[in-house]
């Protein structure tokens, strides 16, 4: 599993809770983050350096654990890998198509992610009759790293970016940047009640263990799993906003150089 960042660690919380047994590699290039400023072709670039980092490991499956990667790489990555690669923003959908009761669809999402219009394209196609609108929320990626999730600030934060969205009277939310977990109560909070609130971390999950099954590529129960995790800058800092996306102690965090 890679990200840019620290944020897909959200969804490597959710795998790791959702398949025990599996072993893990997490690399976060935060040497390079945020890859949501840069243009298609270089995410793809900077893309293709964490997989085939990844794959040295022998890994049997890839998670892009990255919404910007997702909509700009996933199939150069399914082409250059002979193992498969699962994104985050077609499970993040699924679950969002399921979810809704025919109302409008709101995808929040980082400028880049929001821009691609990836998340509109996939729920226009999964949920035809629904409204969609995408709302970018850019502020929420500093405020789950720095760990301000409850209280004033997100609160205001969030009221800033959503109650346009609550006037409205959307149905459901789709969280479509792996930061925005963290923030997941106080958006529900700020939407209200009769909001369905989608983590895309939970839904990539699901369609990782199903296609895993599918396959026959589970590990036995009981089986002891390995975690290891990787970066390409800051180790320190990535282990402290790590132990607090996973709510565990990671130990230690190993500097790896991506190469060309």
């Amino acid at each position: 599993m890679f990200d840019s960042g620290v944020g897909g660690l959200t969804v490597l919380r959710t795998l790791i809770q959702r398949l025990p047994h599996e072993h893990t590699v997490y690399l976060g290039d935060t040497a390079r983050v945020p890859y949501g400023t840069r243009s298609g072709e270089v995410v793809t670039r900077y893309a293709l350096l964490s997989a085939r980092h990844l794959a040295s490991y022998g890994i049997k499956l890839l998670v892009v654990a990255c919404n910007t990667v997702s909509a700009h790489s996933l199939h150069a990555l399914a082409d250059a890998l002979p193992i498969p690669v699962v994104g985050v923003i077609e499970p993040g959908a699924q679950a969002a198509a399921a979810r809704t009761r025919g109302g409008t669809i709101a995808v929040l999402g980082t400028p880049a992610t929001v821009a691609s219009g990836a998340y509109q394209a996939a729920l226009q196609r999964l949920a035809p009759l629904a409204s969609v609108v995408a709302r970018a929320c850019p502020l929420f990626v500093p405020l789950a790293e720095d760990g301000w999730t409850d209280g004033e600030v997100p609160r205001l934060v969030a009221e800033k970016y959503l109650l346009e969205l609550r006037r409205i009277g959307v149905d459901t939310a789709v969280l479509g940047c792996t930061h925005y977990p963290l923030l997941a109560r106080t958006i529900a909070d700020v939407l209200g009640p009769r909001v369905a609130i989608v983590d895309s971390a939970d839904a990539t999950a699901e369609a990782v263990a199903s296609l895993m099954a599918s396959r026959e590529m589970l590990r036995p129960p009981g089986a002891a799993p390995r975690h290891r995790t990787l970066c390409t800058d800051v180790p320190d800092r990535f282990r402290a906003v790590a132990e607090r996306f996973l709510g565990r102690p990671v130990g230690m965090v190993e500097l790896v150089d991506l190469q060309p």
